[in-house]
């Protein structure tokens, strides 16, 4: 035999299976894949460096799951192509089972001819059993004589021969005719991805079990790749906060950055390496994009070289697009940004025009951003309506996120534009229209373009503080006039008009026009691109629905909202509190206080419940309103103190359901004076049926029946009263008749109250009257089923008197129950009226009532007198 340089020995560490690294995991599923592809003439594993690929090979070898004898052969740089055949040659000899005078063929410096080929492939065609050679770095080999002598022996050498290729590119070989063929089992480098349990059982061998979190951090910034997880396991372990380092792509980027500069950077040649570094600012990477980055028209034939050759860059199926691993991408940054300051931004610039140019639009704004020109990013967004998905908050780019940095100088009237849209989604509505207004001039001008006005437009409605049917008008009428294709690219455009439209509606008090809005919303939301909005519309609807008394449908919209939010997997930062708030205003309707005290707790872990001014006063009300419930009139005012002082310059359905509130924890107190000075804050011609209603209670409370009456009458005229407010309409005249003496007409109008309230289980407004509904109740005979259902399904405790009552009130009481009046009281007691006055004063608020009448009733029920 003949070697390559005479004299030099062969070295035995060559023919030797590597040894087992500690830790090594035992990756079954791969190691069947291996012991099957023997059972055929061809294996080949490829993959990037560091994928395993040694570890795997190695693994199966020392397992003993070979089908014969096993030769290995490990390549080197130098290796010439004579080295090679004369290591498998020996190789072959120490395994004994090939004839003597075949392994004595000569083996040339350039490698081996066809006759000692062709003597190899007979004695191998004889061999009595297989013979299996494992041939580790096949890309190191030169030239192509090291493959066309292993295709020779491929298809010559007869079943015995096994062939085990590991590479890191593809090999010299007929590959599409073996698989053809069926001779060929491949494990490539996606298959030695680790998975989840193999990165936990790796993981584990460096130190105490990770937790699943941390388990997938690691696989999610390292995508599986072997070499990865071990660098990142190691500095975890010397980190002291796995937690913080395996959250950080910094760190993970740190871990292997040597190891990705050794091992792939620089072994590529020069303009491979100029390209990757140019072009690993990208996400993807298109040939001709990678040729407008480096000025190379071989950009394309570079790429696909480094996908053969598996340099950390993979093509994306079925698209002339490339993709970098992104730990490799980051190290690429980093080494650019070190080597080459200021050039990424440029990069990324060229880049947004390049995208401009071909009309990919989203991919020029976050080139642009990335590379910090803010005016022309704004210009995309704003030109190609991408405001849409900004206001939607669709999965789609961009996001207010995106122009969280630009600064508020950017020059350009588009910018603007986009900061008060970013600012809108942001849930700042004050800084939206802040910005609109520095938008005006361009917006209004004759230079302005369709998608200026229509982004100006969509603006203005969604942050109107009240009805914008103008606004709403133009955006249709400026939609109307896109092309088909241009609103087919923006689905959001048309559902977002109908929801701040109808937001508007239920801003302004308009409940059954933005309840109708709001179901046309709900409709037209399909598809990906409006998940977020159809969720935020469904939980709007249930609270319009629950402001107009329609529980049953509350509840069902309310719950489809959460529903349909938790198929979608839209995450709680992006999530409304509409929904939860909606479900909470239908329990304490109902009366059901544990259930909204529950749905009131969840709806406020959600951002928007506490930035949206309209969400916040709903919430505030609410939680009165279960205090109230409670007995608790101080935090129940607590609530709505701090909203009171500003309630007239809340738009008007806010701050109606505001001053209501105020003036029934008043009512609920006895302190008329107190209810309507908080209802004289709005302007009593312009207040809805709702506030109407409340005056009338005011008004019967002051012993003014006169003009309650006249409020009942012309409210019950309007069809925009709410179901809630008709029964407390219909409470109100039953009251008047009992202390009237019109007991007849009293039970027949509690009947009918109950009779509307039963369908949605509506209990406020009975709990809210006072103890003459019980006690009428009592007297409604062949009735009584009307009342049942108001107190079995849910009873409630009855924990309005939180005060005993004082000594002099007990005594005041007792001479009222006596039908005495309160001068006959003062004689009585010897004291003064006005000191009569206070006493009932104290005893109507501590009762909860506001009427003598009441106030005996209510001590008659609590056994206090």
């Amino acid at each position: 035999m003949t070697v390559p340089l005479p004299g030099d020995p062969l070295l035995a560490a060559k023919l030797s299976v590597p040894l087992q690294v500690p830790g090594l995991v035992r990756r079954r599923r791969l190691l069947n894949r291996l012991t099957r592809g023997t059972e055929g003439p061809l294996t080949l594993i490829t993959g990037a460096p560091g994928a395993g690929k040694t570890a795997l090979a190695a693994s199966w070898a020392w397992s003993a799951s070979a089908p014969g004898p096993l030769v290995w052969l490990t390549l080197d740089e130098d290796d010439t192509p004579g080295a090679f055949w004369a290591y498998v040659v020996e190789g072959f000899r120490r395994s004994g089972e090939l004839a003597g005078d075949v392994l004595d063929a000569p083996v040339r410096a350039d490698g081996a001819d066809r006759s000692m080929l062709t003597r190899l492939a007979f004695a191998l065609e004889g061999a009595p059993n297989p013979l299996v050679l494992v041939v580790d770095g096949l890309e190191k080999a030169r030239g192509d004589a090291v493959h066309n002598g292993l295709r020779f022996l491929s298809d010559h050498a007869g079943p015995a021969l096994r062939l085990v290729l590991i590479s890191r590119e593809e090999p010299l070989l007929p590959l599409h005719r073996y698989r053809a063929e069926g001779r060929l089992q491949e494990i490539r480098e996606h298959d030695l991805a680790f998975t989840r349990s193999e990165a936990a059982q790796l993981l584990r061998g460096r130190g105490p079990a990770p937790e699943d979190h941390l388990v997938d951090l690691f696989l999610e910034q390292t995508q599986g790749w072997a070499a990865g997880l071990r660098l990142c396991a190691l500095a975890m372990a010397r980190s002291g906060d796995p937690a913080a380092f395996a959250g950080s792509l910094t760190a993970s980027e740190q871990a292997v950055s040597d190891y990705l500069l050794t091992e792939v950077l620089a072994a590529q040649p020069g303009p491979a390496r100029e390209l990757l570094l140019r072009t690993g600012i990208l996400n993807h990477v298109h040939p001709d994009l990678a040729a407008a980055l480096t000025g190379r028209a071989d950009s394309g034939r570079i790429l696909q070289d480094l996908a053969r050759r598996h340099a950390f860059v993979e093509p994306l199926p079925g698209t002339r697009w490339y993709r970098y691993h992104p730990l490799f991408a980051e190290v690429l940054r980093a080494h650019l940004r070190s080597g080459q300051p200021g050039l990424e931004p440029l990069l990324h610039r060229r880049a947004a025009r390049w995208y401009a140019e071909r009309g990919h639009s989203a991919e020029a704004v976050d080139e642009a951003t990335a590379g910090g020109d803010w005016g022309f990013a704004a210009d995309q967004t704003v030109r190609h309506l991408l405001v849409a998905p900004i206001l939607a908050g669709s999965a789609a780019f961009p996001s207010a996120d995106t122009f969280s940095r630009m600064p508020e100088d950017t020059p350009g009237a588009r910018a603007p534009l986009v900061a008060a849209a970013c600012c809108l989604a942001r849930r700042d509505v004050e800084g939206c229209r802040a910005r609109l207004a520095r938008a005006q001039e361009w917006t209004t001008g004759p230079e302005a373009e369709p998608a200026d006005l229509l982004t100006a437009a969509l603006l203005r409605l969604l942050s109107a503080p009240g009805p914008a049917d103008e606004e709403a008008h133009r955006v249709t009428a400026l939609l109307a006039r896109l092309p088909a294709e241009e609103r087919e690219r923006h689905p959001e455009i048309g559902p977002l008009c109908l929801y701040g439209q109808a937001c508007a509606w239920l801003r302004g008090g308009r409940l059954q026009s933005a309840r109708d809005g709001l179901e046309r919303a709900v409709r037209a939301c399909s598809g990906d691109a409006t998940v977020l909005l159809r969720h935020r519309c469904l939980g709007r609807l249930a609270l319009a629905d629950a402001l107009a008394g329609a529980l049953n449908l509350a509840q069902q919209h309310g719950e489809a909202s959460l529903a349909f939010a938790d198929l979608h997997g839209i995450p709680d930062s992006q999530r409304s509190g509409a929904a939860g708030l909606a479900l909470a205003a239908v329990a304490v309707e109902r009366e059901e206080l544990g259930e909204a005290a529950v749905q009131l707790d969840r709806a406020e872990l959600l951002h928007d419940v506490l930035g949206d001014s309209d969400l916040l006063i709903e919430r505030s009300v609410l939680r009165a309103q279960l205090e109230l419930a409670r007995g608790r009139w101080d935090a129940a005012r607590s609530h709505l103190d701090g909203h009171l002082a500003e309630a007239a310059a809340y738009p008007a359905g806010p701050a109606v359901r505001l001053v209501v509130a105020c003036a029934t924890a008043a009512l609920a107190r006895g302190d008329v004076g107190a209810a309507a000075a908080a209802l004289e804050r709005i302007p009593a011609d312009e207040g809805p049926p709702s506030y109407t209603v409340a005056l009338a209670q005011v008004r019967a409370a002051a012993d003014r029946p006169a003009q309650a009456l006249e409020l009942i009458e012309a409210t019950e005229r309007s069809d925009a009263v709410t179901l809630p407010d008709r029964v407390r309409l219909v409470l109100l005249r039953a009251h008047r008749a009992l202390l009237d003496g019109r007991e007849d007409t009293a039970r027949t109008l509690l009947v009918e109250a109950l009779d509307l309230a039963r369908p949605e289980g509506l209990r406020r407004p009975f709990r809210e009257t006072g103890p003459w509904v019980p006690y009428l109740a009592g007297r409604l005979n062949g009735h009584s089923a009307s009342y049942a259902w108001l107190a079995s399904p849910h009873p409630q405790a009855d924990h309005r008197v939180v005060e005993e009552l004082s000594r002099r009130e007990r005594e005041v009481l007792q001479q009222v129950a006596r039908m005495m009046s309160t001068e006959e009281v003062a004689a009585e007691l010897h004291v003064s009226v006005n000191t009569v006055k206070t006493h009932l004063r104290g005893i109507y608020r501590k009762l909860c009532v506001s009427r003598r009448r009441d106030a005996v009733e209510r001590a008659h029920d609590l056994h206090m007198l």
